[in-house]
């Protein structure tokens, strides 16, 4: 029986690269590709896929939410996040969702297929760094060296990124289904937790921690 892998990326081209690598698989059948949350949730309903492929960055909501969303019905479906984003900061928030896999785009090429593969052995996928940074934190080594934004909630780094994206506060409300008076209560804790003292300060911060990252 074919293992039915679901694709959810907002961008085409990674989406048919994605295609083309799994798909000369014999065992691995696309049984759907979407662009956004919304299109995800459909299709899976739909489909009942084995794995789904999700990027954290989507074109209607956070990745991240879709991961919890899915991991909530308890389906059985292997969820593996496949994105840009800065492994360090995100793969913990991502296994804590739900996720059994942390893949980056950079790596796609290579490691894609042996994560799924690994995944549905019933074992996490991570790169051998993250996997011995995890070791390290567990027996309370390089703690000094954590990030201050790992002290942000799911949330709260969701809209420190769209900020940083150039987005509005009232953008990121229509993306992440919030009110605009809750995005602006992210954003005074975000400045308190980052030690900001203004909204340009925290603009700029944002700014420059998407560009280092993108």
């Amino acid at each position: 029986m074919a293992i039915r892998i679901l694709i959810v990326d907002d961008h085409p081209l990674v989406r048919q690269g994605l295609v083309g690598l799994l798909a000369a698989e014999r065992d691995f059948e696309i049984c759907g590709e979407a662009s956004g949350a919304a299109e995800a949730r459909e299709l899976a309903a739909e489909v009942r896929p084995d794995v789904a492929i999700i990027d954290l960055t989507l074109n209607d909501g956070a990745g991240l939410e879709l991961v919890k969303e899915f991991h909530a019905q308890a389906s059985g479906m292997k969820l593996v996040v496949l994105t840009m984003h800065d492994e360090s900061l995100f793969a913990e928030r991502a296994l804590r969702a739900g996720a059994v896999g942390y893949v980056s785009k950079h790596e796609a090429s290579r490691t894609i297929i042996h994560a799924v593969r690994t995944v549905l052995s019933g074992r996490l996928y991570l790169s051998r760094r993250m996997t011995e940074q995890m070791v390290q934190r567990a027996v309370g080594a390089g703690d000094d060296v954590r990030s201050p934004l790992e002290r942000l909630t799911d949330r709260e780094i969701e809209v420190f990124e769209m900020i940083g994206q150039g987005l509005t506060s009232r953008q990121v409300a229509k993306r992440l289904n919030l009110s605009p008076k809750t995005v602006e209560t992210h954003r005074e804790h975000l400045k308190e937790k980052l030690d900001l003292k203004n909204s340009n300060e925290l603009t700029k911060h944002a700014v420059q921690w998407v560009l280092e990252r993108h």
